[in-house]
């Protein structure tokens, strides 16, 4: 009777340690569970993965449209440069002439500079708080910068014209020489494509990284960024998830809405305001830049040359969205958008 009474006890006192232990054990799997299914603040979260994958698929369509077209195959295609001839382009857009790219690639960058201008003087999130405008600011000179070098000027001629000289690309002008001022100036010693051209030359011989596609992606990847994150974390208010993470000056690795900025009324934010008219505007410059996309895709360059303007692009990505989320000091000066 002892031995029952004495194995009843134990019993009970089991069932009353698990009940006891259950709960926490479930939490603490609860939260290594969702530890574990955390992105890793290096990479891109699934969603960013998405809209990456969205470009080279973009640029194969495009590239194996031109090879498949029985009309774009057989329309001469100038090498040197590089589109189709234009008497016999096989569309409109094949034209480097068509007024989608004069009035809108040719000047893309300011399209893009006013389409973020705008979402950052009308957004709620945004207008309401002087240190997001600031951050927003300082990504967008970041990038600008990027976009710069590259195309512009880089202590000298910019990184895509350094890059076909060393590649053994030259200005072919109609005459061996050139005089300007009082001197000869052989075709070598055009050091951008700028300056051949208005020699009456053509830029030849080198590789070429497609400016185009390098503008385009660069372009609206910055705004879908400043715009896709900041509804994204005024949706989350309604219960939509920010799957960014963050390495906190501790090492912790947390959700990035941690460091999130409180702004008063924020959660007030209707849902036909999780945009707001700046951010429509904003979409339709990104969709403008991935229709120019794939007509570039179609109709200009060879497909290394797009592949080299579309990784060129990459490489400014990475260091401005994505470094930060695993630097605390860079985080501290650019921030993150949204947040």
């Amino acid at each position: 009777m002892a031995d029952t009474n004495s194995s009843s006890v134990r019993s009970r006192s089991n069932k009353m340690a698990a009940a006891n232990n259950g709960p926490e054990s479930s939490a603490s799997r609860s939260t290594t569970t969702a530890t574990a299914h955390r992105n890793p603040p290096h990479l891109p979260t699934t969603l960013e993965t998405l809209a990456l994958v969205l470009y080279p698929t973009v640029l194969a369509f495009g590239t194996l449209f031109s090879v498949l077209s029985p009309q774009t195959r057989a329309a001469p295609y100038d090498s040197t440069r590089q589109s189709h001839v234009q008497d016999f382009a096989p569309s409109y857009f094949a034209r480097k002439d068509n007024l989608f790219n004069v009035l809108f690639v040719k000047r893309g960058w300011a399209w893009i500079t006013i389409a973020f201008a705008a979402f950052v003087v009308t957004h709620p999130a945004l207008v309401a708080s002087n240190t997001r405008k600031l951050r927003a600011g300082l990504r967008w000179a970041a990038i600008t910068g990027w976009w710069f070098l590259v195309t512009q000027w880089c202590f000298g001629p910019a990184l895509i014209d350094r890059g076909f000289r060393l590649t053994g690309g030259q200005c072919a002008i109609a005459e061996s020489n050139v005089i300007q001022g009082d001197k000869h100036v052989g075709a070598r010693d055009f050091a951008t494509a700028v300056a051949c051209k208005a020699a009456g030359g053509r830029w030849s011989g080198g590789h070429d990284i497609s400016g185009h596609v390098f503008l385009l992606v660069l372009g609206s990847w910055f705004l879908l960024q400043e715009v896709g994150w900041v509804a994204v974390r005024v949706g989350a208010l309604a219960g939509r998830r920010d799957e960014r993470t963050v390495v906190m000056g501790d090492g912790a690795v947390k959700g990035a809405g941690v460091e999130a900025e409180k702004i008063d009324g924020e959660e007030n934010v209707s849902a036909h305001e999780t945009l707001g008219l700046g951010g429509r505007f904003a979409l339709i410059v990104v969709g403008l830049c991935l229709w120019m996309l794939l007509m570039t895709a179609i109709y200009f360059h060879t497909w290394f040359e797009k592949f080299t303007g579309l990784m060129t692009a990459f490489v400014g990505i990475y260091p401005i969205y994505i470094l930060p989320r695993w630097i605390p000091a860079l985080r501290d000066i650019v921030g993150l958008p949204g947040i």
